[in-house]
């Protein structure tokens, strides 16, 4: 993973709410995320997020989602996908982007479009989360070349700073419902994020972003992880948290749990070490 960033691009990230870097993964390292995704998806079947006290959480046969495949905390279950998304060179990038002192897992994630999927709906993600923080941040890999044609992402530049945690349509609501929450953001120019495979996509978990449908009759699969600054708190949803862990937390605790959202860089141990 290509790590190092200018301060260009801390400065363009703080402002636009995204940043895409060309290039992130070489080949090999592409080829091996590629590899160990799709082991991971064959391994769940129709198990949404993997690790204890999750085994409830599937999707439907008989109502798939027509949007996307997700599969959720991949690292728990492969160590190629933790050896890279847990890689205290990327936790640092992470926190230089979003200007603070730690950082830790909140949950990985593969999203792909099949074929013909539909689009996926303006949203903001923070919301959904068992903690809020304006400095959340997620990371986006294009296991496959991302196009308008084939579902890529796009980004509404500046909107982390306007959007809030008590207003959020989810992914499956229509295209414009964001809207009718924000009226303000209906004017800016959406920006189309298309990556090569192996580029990636950073931005701040509170943008507006979407996705466009899939017009190809290939799939188009992606590889992402949201992050959360150490010492953030829990707020009271459940999100992806087991039933065993939510009665172990009431709101305002410390989401400190190394099993379920390790910390992966500090300035303070960094310092420590040097």
């Amino acid at each position: 993973m290509n790590t190092k960033i200018t301060q260009k691009q801390i400065e363009a990230y703080q402002r636009d709410g995204f940043l895409i870097l060309e290039g992130f993964l070489t080949p090999e390292e592409l080829d091996e995320i590629r590899e160990a995704v799709a082991k991971c998806v064959e391994q769940m079947g129709m198990h949404k997020v993997a690790g204890e006290g999750n085994e409830n959480l599937v999707e439907s046969k008989a109502n798939p989602n027509r949007v996307f495949l997700q599969r959720i905390n991949l690292w728990k279950i492969n160590d190629t996908i933790k050896k890279h998304f847990l890689s205290p060179a990327l936790g640092q990038m992470l926190c230089d982007l979003a200007g603070i002192d730690g950082i830790r897992v909140w949950h990985d994630q593969t999203l792909q479009k099949q074929a013909w999927a539909n689009p996926t709906a303006w949203h903001t993600d923070n919301p959904k989360w068992s903690f809020h923080s304006p400095d959340s941040v997620s990371i986006w890999i294009a296991l496959d070349d991302a196009t308008v044609r084939n579902g890529c992402l796009y980004y509404l530049p500046g909107s982390h700073k306007v959007l809030s945690y008590d207003k959020s349509p989810s992914t499956g609501d229509h295209m414009s419902k964001l809207f009718e929450f924000y009226p303000e953001l209906k004017d800016i120019e959406a920006v189309p994020a298309e990556m090569k495979a192996g580029s990636a996509g950073v931005h701040n978990s509170l943008i507006a972003h979407a996705a466009g449908p899939n017009m190809t009759p290939h799939w188009r699969r992606a590889m992402t992880c949201a992050y959360m600054p150490d010492g953030a708190r829990f707020n009271g949803i459940q999100n992806i948290l087991s039933r065993e862990q939510l009665d172990k937390l009431k709101v305002g605790d410390i989401l400190n749990d190394e099993g379920q959202n390790p910390l992966i860089w500090s300035r303070k141990a960094a310092a420590a070490w040097s």
